[in-house]
């Protein structure tokens, strides 16, 4: 069993500091994506807090046979996001690369030259530009792809829709994403 199902298991059982482990292994992974949907950091804490209330209300529906506890929790994100999106009828915006790079510019800034700083930082508010202009139905594919890095089982769970459905929307986003930098003037390297 899983050491994120044996938590699980643990906080049905009353286990408070079960409880706080999940979170604490969690957390990251469900701010980011809504960070990515919403580009607003207020309000990406305000709606992970929601999923971990969400979570903690529904964690005796979770099944270790349906999948892993992550690709649930991402479900309940994904499911959160939806109807937040639906509530306020606003287009949500995503954030782009800029929290990989962030990830990058902390463990290797000291290596870093302020021009090779300033470059980075430029591309990751032009890919978040570009993102921001795709549909919400290839923003979600592409985020869950290439920036969470799931697999195509794990999507195809997550957006319930067939896999050919996930490997169209993330060819279709990454073609998109492409031509909307080719026009911002980004060339690859």
């Amino acid at each position: 069993m899983e050491q994120d199902a044996q938590l699980v298991q643990q906080c049905l059982q009353g286990n408070g500091s079960a409880w706080e482990e999940l979170v604490h292994r969690h957390t990251r992974r469900v701010y980011n994506i809504c960070y990515r949907f919403t580009g607003n950091g207020t309000e990406a804490e305000d709606l992970a807090q929601e999923v971990f209330l969400r979570v903690y209300r529904t964690l005796g529906s979770y099944r270790s046979a349906h999948g892993g506890f992550a690709t649930w929790m991402t479900s309940v994100t994904r499911n959160l996001l939806i109807d937040h999106y639906r509530r306020t009828k606003r287009d949500r915006v995503t954030d782009s690369l800029e929290d990989a790079i962030t990830v990058v510019e902390s463990k290797e800034s000291s290596a870093r030259r302020p021009d090779e700083q300033a470059l980075l930082s430029e591309l990751g508010r032009q890919v978040q530009a570009a993102l921001k202009k795709l549909s919400p139905e290839l923003r979600e594919a592409v985020i869950l792809r290439d920036l969470q890095q799931l697999e195509y089982a794990e999507i195809q769970q997550v957006l319930q829709v067939p896999e050919g459905t996930v490997k169209s929307r993330i060819n279709r986003g990454r073609i998109e994403m492409a031509r909307i930098l080719q026009q911002m003037g980004v060339r690859p390297s």
